[in-house]
């Protein structure tokens, strides 16, 4: 898979998704009997089907759940492994495919996904609950941060925005007109050091918030491409990362003084994590792999199979998914 065909493949189950609605899906208006039209019954969401070979297939997050990895992707697969090496899919109540995985404590811990897909887990990830599942919308969830038991944030499609201060009992959208006005795509949020909310999307959008998210501010960052993740970068920066190779970095985002860092590679960049020892690791097309230490100075490695989509540390290990699935190697 190539940077165009990563870039454009959620334009396309968008579209898909949109033209579903429009001329024939289950939730679409419909005629009855006597003529009115009246809105069908709605989509009941299936459950992911456990497939002997789905460590190999499309998966989109990981993150840690304690001492378990816990990873995404595909047709609602979720697979844990404590080793990196061998993985188990688990149960899940919805098919869809599910972008982004994140967990407040070892027990605690959200998936997003399609469909404004929200599944919630109190075990470590061993079993799953549907708390938010709207196929009628054709818009994904991108990327989700989980607070603590009970606070969590979901970023998506046009501007998608919604949180939780009930465990997920209840998600109810963030009031942010300075970000989501303009309906863009909303594709990582994530915390700073100093405790400030951070996100970044489509057209090179950014904002911070201060107070939590009850407030948000619009910032400039000079690329007006999309930007596909964050990471914090000491007290109040960021390092920014997203289409054709262009990554960024600030120590205070709010001044809106940014330095371009060359990867010496074009490829996007879709994940990345911050290592121990200070360096940030990003992964993306076509197996790209760079580091990148505090200084900015960037470093290669020896590209991966496929094109990666999500990254973690453990140990001296990278844990690495994309489209081949699951990839283990040793940090250089």
């Amino acid at each position: 898979m190539n940077a165009r065909t990563m870039t454009t493949m959620l334009r396309n189950l968008l579209r898909a998704a949109t033209l579903v609605v429009l001329i024939g899906s289950p939730t679409a208006w419909a005629q009855d009997e006597a003529g009115s039209e009246a809105p069908a019954a709605p989509i009941a969401p299936r459950p992911a089907e456990i497939a002997r070979l789905s460590a190999q297939n499309l998966l989109l997050g990981v993150t840690c759940a304690g001492d378990t990895l816990v990873a995404v992707g595909d047709r609602g697969n979720i697979l844990l492994s404590t080793d990196g090496k061998t993985w188990k899919q688990v149960p899940v109540p919805v098919n869809v495919t599910l972008t982004a995985v994140a967990f407040a404590d070892p027990k605690n811990g959200w998936a997003v996904g399609h469909d404004a897909t929200i599944l919630h887990t109190v075990d470590g990830g061993n079993t799953w609950t549907l708390q938010q599942f709207k196929p009628e919308k054709g818009e994904p969830l991108l990327n989700v941060m989980a607070v603590d038991a009970q606070h969590a944030y979901g970023v998506g499609a046009y501007g998608m925005f919604v949180q939780t201060a009930d465990g997920g009992a209840t998600w109810t959208e963030v009031v942010a007109p300075a970000i989501r006005d303009d309906g863009l795509h909303l594709n990582s949020l994530v915390r700073l050091g100093d405790g400030s909310l951070f996100l970044v999307g489509e057209t090179g959008l950014a904002g911070v918030s201060a107070d939590n998210g009850t407030t948000w501010e619009r910032l400039t960052v000079p690329y007006e491409g999309s930007l596909f993740g964050a990471l914090p970068r000491g007290a109040k920066g960021a390092l920014v990362f997203g289409l054709r190779g262009n990554v960024l970095i600030s120590d205070d985002v709010r001044t809106g003084t940014w330095t371009p860092v060359d990867i010496d590679s074009v490829q996007s960049m879709f994940g990345g994590t911050v290592l121990p020892d200070g360096r940030t690791v990003l992964v993306g097309a076509d197996g790209v792999i760079v580091y990148i230490a505090p200084d900015g100075v960037a470093t290669g490695a020896p590209p991966a199979a496929g094109s990666l989509s999500g990254v973690v540390a453990v140990a001296d290990q990278l844990q690495i998914v994309g489209e081949t699935g699951v990839a283990r190697l040793p940090i250089k």
